[in-house]
């Protein structure tokens, strides 16, 4: 029977783990967990490390290369590969079956290479872990506490510490008592500013947020917005604190965010698509032969030369040796340029193809599409008139509190009054004390804000009034109306005043001031703010990142929409739209209250036309981004904090800024150098490039091959000899496989970055039964034509020379016509591509009167032959290029790329594969 375990932040009891007022009592805790404020005794502590185990959360280790080779072989595309490289060896086809083994080894190696490069880059980032820490230990009952150092994975649950600037903590804790104390959370939550901590257990309406800022914790911040409680991963910013340990090892939060991290996540866009190409190659290579059979046993009877090799080598001969070469080249090169040129780390090659196809982007407006910091919107009167007065007497407050008290950081608040009060001309260099009108004021007191009282409060002394002291209060409008002399109806019409603001999306100070006999303020001032005056409010929204705007507008104009995942109250997240330029309508907008109520169907119906999620948790967002991949979208998530980590894994793409928390960051498919939103604009044009490359390359070498293997099929079945060597096949595949790397260096048509590029199979197969059939008729004319010409060659040597020729140069030629789009063929000179076309036709036309051409079977072809295979050529031209200008085959994006699982939002034209609106 397992012991009893101690008292939980993370279970429902404790109410840490919600956002209702229950988080227990210091002293509930010292009862649960059987220990005091002493401290425990050594023998105790000895105990108890022997029951729960050492203080250690299991480390990340990256998956090994060979790891990372043996993953790669379970991509499907590989699989395939593999199939057909075992067929041919069970036919006795070794030349087929050596070059398969080939390419897929370098494959693997190339996927595994790059993973493996990002992970040692990422490896690189990762933050030290504390050693020690300071405890309170007993040698037995009666003895006095003594503080000592110790290892941290000494640390056991009601072991009591002490906490002081620069202090990590080194497990999850509740606070006993504490003097100023600031902790930095961007660990686990993503947030730049260090929070405030308070072990006073008090249940404030508003809870122990910033002034004119609901509390987090009620917000979906959870138990990191509880002023009592630490966690393993923070630090101290200021102050001093003791507190009690709680959970240590795999049961702290940071131990839990890990753990989920490694967790499986569903199959991606990628996965997706690749899976669906894989199992039609699949079930195609299953149906051929037993097709032939039955069609040789038709026309010729049992036995005939159709024999089972041969029906088995038609079936492989549709799929791709360089399969998965290519598109690991294409991925990998992109990839490599991205981090090269952006700084922008593509973790897990697929991501880059999932980047590509994004057609929805969530992610929290704090420091991303706002800089983690306000500014001043403007200053009111208690009537709502502008009043830079107001503004000048918030600077005198923020002023002095920033001089005379001991904080561990300048508060954001107080910097946006003073950058505000420089900029409108109320103070001379930001010093309140040299005031544009000559009055000069002097600091005697200040108390900063805290979580508990909410104001914040200095003591001036009075220009011009010797003996007089002026009080300047700052802080939450409730608050300060609290201690101003106001009468009830004026008070309530004041607060509804601050409230109207507050709805508009802003944080909201009220200012106040009063006048005291310098005997009666000094430093006992701040306790003596009551009877004060209303002066007015001040109200700040978030600064908006200097690059969002544009950003965003980037995305939208490459079709990717943009859902606000955000903890705080709606009304400040549409303001921060607004300011962005993202229009938001009220039905646009939901709270985590609201997403509760909806059942999984209804919630991805409705988060497709919803803008603004307020008030999220971090199941909220996991919940939300799922609902999204059922609602047909391909979803990117941008999360920096141990809170982002179950959205992080629900999304088909995970990504995170480069200074997010380790764990996300090794959690994360792409790292970005910086906040920049457009380096992840960046991103997706690299991905859409890398998948319009991929498209292309299926597109021409699936319809290629298909239309050989149909003409190979009716030639044999027709036919007393075989229509091609053994050894030219393999001579024509490694030719042709040669020239398809060049996609890899491609530059799609401009049109494949305006829309998300997912790769739809059924378009896709759509495509190559259409292009492989107009191929096959190419290939049977120009059998017959070699067969019925007159003064035709003769013997099979010259009839596989005019079938090898017309094979490469048929393959050139869709390697350039179904490439790119009619408009893009204009005007450009030769890219990789072309190259690499030019270079397969001159093989198909220069090696049959080279001297290797003998060994091989092959041998010169009368003129007229050549001009009737140009003939042939010129006309399969003609075909192809009528149908690309009728729009069959469009740009990558257009057809086998273009069915992006994109959903129109409220309004907006939905987009067919063939990327026509609806």
């Amino acid at each position: 029977m397992p012991e009893k375990a101690p008292a939980s932040l993370h279970s429902p009891s404790s109410g840490a783990g919600s956002a209702e007022p229950g988080t227990p009592t210091a002293l509930q805790v010292l009862r649960r967990l059987d220990c005091g404020t002493r401290g425990l005794t050594e023998a105790e502590a000895e105990a108890r490390l022997t029951r729960y185990g050492p203080n250690t959360v299991p480390a990340h280790r990256g998956p090994s290369w060979p790891r990372l080779f043996a993953r790669g072989l379970r991509d499907p595309f590989t699989a395939v590969l593999l199939c057909v490289g075992l067929v041919s060896a069970v036919v006795a086809s070794w030349g087929t079956a050596c070059v398969v083994l080939v390419l897929v080894g370098v494959s693997g190696a190339l996927r595994a290479h790059g993973e493996c490069r990002t992970d040692r880059s990422l490896a690189a980032l990762r933050a030290l872990v504390v050693s020690t820490a300071t405890v309170l230990r007993r040698a037995d009952e009666e003895s006095a506490p003594v503080e000592r150092e110790i290892p941290v994975d000494e640390l056991v649950p009601g072991d009591v510490i002490r906490l002081g600037p620069g202090d990590p903590v080194p497990a999850d804790v509740h606070l006993l008592r504490s003097h100023g104390l600031h902790v930095h959370q961007a660990e686990l939550t993503g947030e730049s500013a260090p929070v405030p901590k308070d072990a006073t257990d008090f249940a404030h309406p508003l809870g122990g947020g910033a002034p004119g800022r609901p509390q987090p914790s009620l917000l979906g911040a959870g138990p990191f917005g509880r002023p009592q409680l630490c966690f393993q991963g923070s630090g101290v910013a200021s102050g001093s604190g003791t507190a009690v340990v709680v959970e240590t090892g795999e049961r702290t939060r940071f131990a839990a965010a890990r753990a989920l991290a490694a967790a499986r996540r569903r199959p991606s866009a990628f996965d997706t698509c690749v899976n669906g190409v894989s199992w039609a190659l699949v079930r195609f290579m299953l149906l051929v032969p037993p097709l032939v059979l039955l069609a040789d046993a038709a026309l010729r009877g049992p036995g005939g030369p159709a024999t089972l090799p041969f029906a088995v080598a038609v079936a492989v001969a549709v799929v791709p040796e360089m399969l998965p070469v290519v598109v690991t080249t294409c991925l990998a090169r992109g990839a490599s340029v991205l981090a090269r040129t952006r700084g922008v780390l593509v973790r897990r090659l697929p991501a880059l193809h999932d980047l590509g196809a994004v057609d929805v982007l969530c992610l929290d407006k704090t420091g991303t599409l706002t800089q983690d910091r306000p500014t001043v919107d403007r200053a009111l009167d208690a009537e709502g008139r502008p009043d830079p007065e107001v503004l000048h007497w918030a600077a005198v407050n923020a002023w002095w509190t920033l001089q005379l008290a001991d904080l561990p950081a300048p508060d954001a608040l107080d910097e946006a009054v003073l950058d505000a009060a420089y900029e409108g001309g109320t103070v001379h260099e930001r010093d309140p004390a040299a005031y544009e009108g000559g009055t000069v004021y002097e600091g005697v007191a200040a108390q900063p804000f805290d979580p508990v009282r909410r104001l914040a409060v200095a003591v001036v002394r009075t220009p011009g009034r010797i003996g007089t002291h002026t009080v300047v209060v700052k802080g939450a409008v409730e608050t300060v109306l609290e201690r101003c002399a106001t009468s009830g109806p004026e008070r309530e019409r004041l607060l509804a005043l601050g409230a109207r603001q507050a709805e508009r999306g802003l944080r909201v100070l009220a200012v106040a001031t009063a006048e005291r006999p310098a005997r009666l303020s000094g430093a006992s001032a701040p306790r003596q703010a009551r009877g004060l005056t209303f002066r007015g409010f001040v109200t700040l929204r978030d600064a908006v990142a200097p690059t969002a705007a544009g950003a965003l507008a980037a995305l939208a104009d490459r079709g990717v929409a943009v859902k606000i995942l955000t903890g705080d109250h709606p009304g400040t997240a549409v303001r921060a739209c607004r300011d962005l330029g993202i229009p938001v309508d009220a039905d646009r907008v939901l709270t985590a209250d609201q997403v509760d109520g909806l059942g999984d169907r209804e919630l991805a119906e409705t988060a497709g036309r919803t803008t603004v999620f307020a008030r999220c948790a971090p199941e909220h967002k996991a919940r939300i981004a799922a609902a999204l991949r059922d609602g047909g979208h391909t979803v990117g998530f941008l999360g920096d904090g141990v809170n982002d980590l179950p959205a992080l894994r629900a999304a088909d793409v995970g990504i995170s800024p480069r200074d997010a928390v380790p764990v996300v960051r090794e959690t994360a498919d792409v790292v970005l150098a910086d906040r920049d939103l457009g380096l992840l604009g960046h991103a997706v044009d690299a991905g859409r490039r890398s998948s319009g490359n991929v498209t292309t390359y299926l597109r021409v070498s699936l319809s290629a091959n298909l239309g050989n293997a149909v003409a190979v099929l009716v030639v044999g079945l027709l036919t007393s000899f075989p229509p091609m060597l053994p050894a030219l096949v393999l001579v024509q595949n490694l030719c042709f496989d040669a020239a398809q790397i060049s996609f890899a260096g491609d530059r799609p048509h401009p049109a494949v970055l305006r829309r998300p590029t997912a790769l739809d199979t059924r378009a896709l197969l759509r495509f190559v039964t259409g292009f492989g059939a107009l191929n096959a008729a190419a290939d049977l004319a120009t059998l017959a034509v070699l067969a019925l010409a007159p003064h035709g060659p003769g013997g099979a040597a010259a009839f596989h020379s005019g079938w090898f020729t017309e094979n490469l140069l048929t393959q050139a030629l869709v390697m350039v016509l179904l490439r790119t789009g009619h408009r893009a063929a204009r005007g450009r000179t030769p890219g990789p591509v072309g190259w690499a076309a030019a270079a397969l036709a001159a093989t198909g036309v220069v090696l049959p009167l080279s001297p290797l051409g003998p060994p091989l079977g092959l041998s010169a072809l009368p003129v007229h032959c050549y001009l009737l295979l140009g003939a042939v050529l010129a006309g399969y031209a003609a075909v192809l290029t009528v149908l690309r200008g009728r729009g069959t085959a469009g740009p990558p994006h257009d057809r086998a790329g273009g069915g992006s699982r994109v959903r129109a939002q409220a309004g907006e034209a939905q987009e067919t594969p063939a990327g026509k609106p609806v």
